[in-house]
């Protein structure tokens, strides 16, 4: 089978002749394994993780701009070390410059129900083509198809949108004392991403499936309670999903942080996959597994601190204990770390998993 029928076949439930295999080391792990004997492309760059560890799995497009201002990246302070830049829905964000990490919240402009629709809502109702990335996202389809890998398109949805936007405390104030703003940011926005997925199949493509990034949790817990969620945030889930079934397109969820208690939601929803159910957040990938292996395929599940470790004893045993217990209790399984892979990570220690992997990836 080749990558694009093996992930094909677990993701729709039906029989793959072994496990997958996908993983997204950093930008900044790559440049460290560069010392460390990883291989440069001919501009001297890292070369491309996906095809250098032939993953299965590919994204090609579907990162276009989901602010409502288009292209707005106003900078307001920077140094040598790191940029704060004030986006197209208003909010001001930190970022490192030259290493990877999460940004921090400085400043938020969407405050209020008033403020979004004054100043955002509007430019969010209309298709905006020049959003879109159709010549790139093609190129990149064809490429990825033509080497027999299982294509896809991601972005993120509602959820870490709301996030960006109007920061956590203006949104967690919001879902218990405006749902109506949350309600109708979530419709503006499901439909917003309707028109602009219908543009970019029509101009670039079909992909394999699609990845949902959002993330959900924190360490052992949810960022709100389930009951929340069901109400205001997994219609939107559920609207989106069936619109990319529509197309016959699976659709995998990836949501950092504790998730087990909210994996009926992710079923109901119709999510055809989840990832990357992150142990040191809480979760227990063959726990979820055992309960849900009918009804999902599971992406990840490898605690990267396995791998920070670098003790080859250790990652030879919790590789093949998770690979083979995927496989003994019939789930279908995507094998890959349990977030991505840091700085922490040596290369030869992940070629070291990988070969663990292969070892067991029949099933």
């Amino acid at each position: 089978m080749s990558s694009r029928e093996v992930i094909d076949n677990l993701l729709r439930g039906r029989k793959a002749t072994r496990v997958g295999l996908y993983d997204k080391p950093w930008s900044d792990t790559l440049d460290c394994w560069i010392d460390q004997g990883y291989p440069v492309d001919e501009s001297g760059k890292p070369a491309a993780a996906v095809e250098h560890f032939d993953f299965d799995m590919a994204g090609c497009g579907g990162w276009f701009d989901i602010l409502p201002l288009r292209g707005v990246s106003e900078i307001e302070e920077e140094t040598d070390d790191w940029v704060v830049k004030r986006n197209g829905a208003g909010a001001a964000l930190k970022k490192w410059k030259n290493k990877s990490g999460t940004p921090e919240h400085i400043d938020f402009r969407m405050t209020s129900r008033e403020v979004w629709e004054r100043d955002y809502r509007d430019h969010l109702l209309k298709l905006d083509r020049d959003r879109l990335n159709f010549e790139s996202t093609s190129q990149s389809l064809e490429k990825h198809k033509k080497a027999g890998r299982w294509t896809y398109y991601g972005n993120i949805f509602i959820w870490e949108n709301m996030r960006q936007s109007m920061g956590d405390f203006c949104l967690y104030e919001s879902l218990l004392l405006d749902p109506e703003w949350i309600k109708d940011y979530g419709r503006v926005y499901t439909d917003f991403f309707k028109m602009h997925y219908n543009a970019l199949f029509e101009r670039s493509g079909l992909p394999n499936g699609i990845w949902m990034f959002e993330d959900l949790g924190y360490k052992d817990n949810l960022f709100c309670s389930p009951d929340i969620l069901k109400e205001l945030i997994f219609p939107y889930y559920s609207e989106m999903v069936e619109f990319f079934h529509s197309y016959d397109l699976p659709v995998v969820l990836h949501t950092c942080g504790l998730v087990e208690p909210v994996v009926d939601l992710i079923v109901e929803a119709g999510f055809d996959a989840l990832n990357p159910m992150e142990v040191k957040a809480g979760n227990d990938p063959l726990r979820i597994a055992r309960k849900y292996k009918d009804q999902l395929a599971f992406v990840g599940g490898l605690d990267a601190r396995v791998l920070e470790s670098g003790d080859r004893e250790l990652i030879r045993d919790r590789v093949a204990a998770l690979v083979e217990g995927m496989k003994e209790m019939g789930a279908r399984y995507v094998f890959g770390s349990d977030h991505s892979l840091s700085p922490n990570v040596d290369y030869e220690d992940f070629n070291f998993a990988l070969e663990v992997y292969r070892e067991c990836m029949w099933y």
